[in-house]
């Protein structure tokens, strides 16, 4: 009971100057607190039990409405505050499906109760909150310190302040803290998340770290190359946590190479890079990857996944255009402003326009909208159609302010002789994009919200005239670092496997970076460089937390998100079908494309898509490992996660069993040529591991063809169990 009066004492302490409780600042925290507004309650878009309120919090107006209208006399008692349902329901003394939000002597009771007795009245004006304030913002805190109370300042617009810590909201990103109502936050085991901190219309994230106490503890790591690794040990010194060393040159050769070209090295530069002595002969690799062929099919194909290049809706002849296009652009590095721009500001013909395919494949307004949000800005706007965005700041008139920059990309359809008369969504045959003159997206309540750019700009309408070229030019403008902070973290993700900001697409200030002064200081850094993205592949790539191994240590074995050890992980579909078919020598065959086309070249998708035409062993490899069907404009939609269907696939699917048994692959040829089968074991572990068998592992393999009846079935399983080995499947 004493604790509820000091708690009760704070939150009077806490209001403004009048002690009168208000509508919108103080009743409005309370329902947001005890969870009335969430949108599992009466948030929701139909509410519960016939009451509905704002999803949280997002329209005072409409929320009092629902208060005070209608069933007031059940829910606002103002003759006799206490029968008011209000209190009644979230402190069970009548019968509530949410459960107990509050007791009857908490502060909440009290304020509700006040207002009520007071009249339930909305006053006319109300200053609202400004800034939130949250101290501290970073922690980390070593064992046996196990918690830390957040106080939460809140700023309104008069310049008034009040502490809020009762009344705001803490939202764990994972449940790995305990935190009580007033803002104590209680490790339950060693962790590091975020708490989302939330007091009506504003939102701030507190990273917490609870560490263990490791007696002795000695920060060693090597001097830093670049930036990049001063602000990575930076933190991980902070945290106690000691980076693995740099791997071997044998690692970094595959891992580079994989990461660049999604190919494995050949013996022939495998044999020379590791005997190369020179001190620069990492970045050299690098510049020569980065130079190749390969490297523009591999990292032009990360772009035709997300830029939906499949032939449902481009037919095969806009899929080729189109990629061939977004490859050319990798090949030639091509600054990726002036890549954002072409693509966003695009029209003309499919076939002789190709960027014009990126509206193609988006027949409708809020696909457009959504797609370049996610793609371009890193916002996912999905949720604000409906109404205001309940983890980010974007309201539902700024999801139509924002579509309407899209409203008016219309469609000519020269021809259309698609194979599936009866499917709308088929297209085969040339189109026109273009932009009419007329055309908007209204609000569902019928307004028509002027087109808006997503910026936290006070002036953020959109010049009048050519829309798209207007959003061309917001989006490309270095002022505008949003474009180039989103691809810098794409680029992270794709050599790291996990963004500085993850997932990598989903930017707000309730899920910030793990690095932020440093996704900051290398977004800067890649304006400066004119959009390059060799230069900021190269950066990451020649620092030593790229260079690291994946070896863990006593310190860095639970870390997931610090970059303290290389993450080994799967090769992916296109990586793993074209290593495989590299290592046996024999090309793999997908759906109508020349024979010899390596899966990382593939313009599309067809033997994903096609409903007539059964996809063939290849096609099929691929969309077992993961290979997008290519409908949404998300990395997501790439699965890269084992599966028993894949493991099933390796240990006696029908395709490598297949090639393994082709007279004509590399077994096959190097028996031709009257190749021992020791020579043959030897080139199997060159091809696919690039390096030579133990002396232990040789001498299996002798015994194991000395005792068979059939020496090629024997170098058959040999080259089974390689490609089966977690050396081969994995990148590290």
């Amino acid at each position: 009971m004493l604790k509820s009066l000091l708690l009760l004492g704070l939150l009077l302490v806490a209001r403004s100057s009048s002690a009168e409780v208000t509508f919108d600042r103080d009743v409005m925290a309370v329902m947001a607190k005890a969870g009335c507004n969430m949108g599992t309650c009466h948030g929701n878009l139909n509410g519960k039990g016939g009451f509905k309120l704002s999803l949280r919090g997002a329209d005072p107006t409409f929320d009092y409405a629902s208060l005070t209208r209608g069933h007031s006399s059940r829910r606002i008692n103002s003759a006799e505050p206490s029968a008011s349902l209000l209190l009644l329901k979230p402190t069970m003394q009548v019968p509530h499906e949410g459960g107990r939000r509050f007791d009857v002597d908490s502060p909440e009771y009290q304020l509700l109760r006040d207002w009520i007795a007071s009249g339930a009245r909305r006053q006319a004006s109300v200053p609202t909150v400004k800034q939130l304030v949250v101290q501290p913002t970073d922690i980390v805190l070593v064992e046996p310190s196990q918690e830390v109370r957040l106080k939460v300042t809140a700023t309104y617009e008069d310049g008034s302040q009040a502490d809020v810590s009762r009344l705001a909201v803490y939202e764990p990103a994972e449940p790995v803290f305990d935190i009580s109502v007033d803002g104590l936050v209680t490790r339950r085991d060693f962790a590091q998340s975020v708490v989302v901190v939330r007091y009506l219309n504003q939102q701030v994230p507190v990273r917490v770290a609870f560490i263990p106490h490791r007696p002795g503890f000695q920060f060693q790591a090597a001097i830093p190359v670049n930036f990049i690794d001063e602000h990575i040990l930076r933190r991980l010194k902070q945290l106690s946590v000691n980076p693995s060393p740099e791997c071997d040159d044998l690692t970094f050769l595959r891992r580079a190479t994989l990461d660049l070209t999604g190919q494995l090295p050949s013996p022939q530069v495998a044999q020379a890079f590791l005997s190369d002595r020179s001190s620069h002969k990492r970045a050299t690799l690098i510049n020569d990857l980065l130079d190749s062929g390969a490297h523009a099919d591999f990292w032009g194909q990360k772009w035709a996944d997300l830029l939906r290049i499949e032939e449902k809706t481009l037919d095969r002849k806009g899929v080729e255009a189109f990629h061939a296009w977004v490859r050319n652009a990798i090949a030639t590095n091509r600054p990726f402003d002036e890549f954002v721009a072409e693509i966003v500001g695009s029209r003309g013909s499919s076939y002789s326009s190709p960027a014009s395919n990126y509206y193609r494949a988006m027949r409708q307004t809020d696909m457009r909208a959504e797609s370049a949000a996610q793609l371009f800005l890193g916002i996912r706007l999905q949720c604000a159609k409906c109404h205001n965005h309940p983890f980010d700041q974007w309201t539902q008139d700024d999801y139509y302010g924002w579509g309407n920059l899209f409203s008016r990309v219309d469609y000519e359809v020269l021809e259309n002789d698609r194979r599936d008369k009866n499917d709308k969504h088929e297209f085969n045959g040339e189109q026109i994009v273009w932009m009419k003159a007329t055309g908007d997206f209204a609000h569902p309540d019928g307004r028509v919200i002027s087109p808006r750019f997503l910026s936290n700009a006070a002036q953020r309408n959109a010049p009048k005239g050519d829309r798209l070229q207007s959003l061309t030019k917001w989006m490309t403008n270095p002022a505008n670092r949003r474009v180039a902070e989103v691809q810098v973290n794409r680029v992270w993700f794709n050599l790291f496997g996990r963004g500085l900001v993850d997932p990598i697409d989903d930017f707000r200030a309730t899920n910030p970076a793990s690095h932020p002064e440093l996704l900051d200081q290398l977004t800067s850094e890649f304006i400066a460089q004119h959009y390059d993205n060799q230069w900021l592949i190269r950066t990451i790539m020649t620092s030593r937390t790229y260079q690291i191994s994946s070896i863990p240590n006593a310190t860095n074995e639970s870390d997931d998100r610090n970059f303290s050890h290389s993450r080994p992980r799967r090769l992916a579909a296109e990586q793993l079908a074209d290593a495989i078919s590299q290592v046996l020598d024999h090309p793999l065959d997908y759906d109508g494309y020349p024979r010899g086309t390596r899966a990382t070249q593939l313009p599309g998708v067809r033997g994903l898509r096609s409903k007539q035409i059964k996809p063939d062993d290849g096609m099929q490899f691929l969309a077992i490992f993961g290979k997008p069907p290519r409908l949404q404009a998300c990395e997501c939609e790439r699965n890269n996660e084992t599966t028993l269907a894949q493991a099933f696939q390796l240990v006696s699917g029908q395709l490598l069993n297949d090639l393994l048994a082709r007279d004509n692959n590399r077994i096959g040829q190097l028996l031709k040529a009257n190749r021992t089968h020791t020579e043959i074991a030897i080139d199997l572990y060159q091809r696919a591991l690039n390096r030579q068998p133990t002396d232990a592992e040789q001498a299996t393999i002798n015994r194991l063809i000395a005792e068979s009846n059939n020496p090629r079935r024997s170098l058959e399983d040999l080259a089974w169990s390689i490609l089966n080995s977690n050396e081969f499947l994995l990148r590290r």
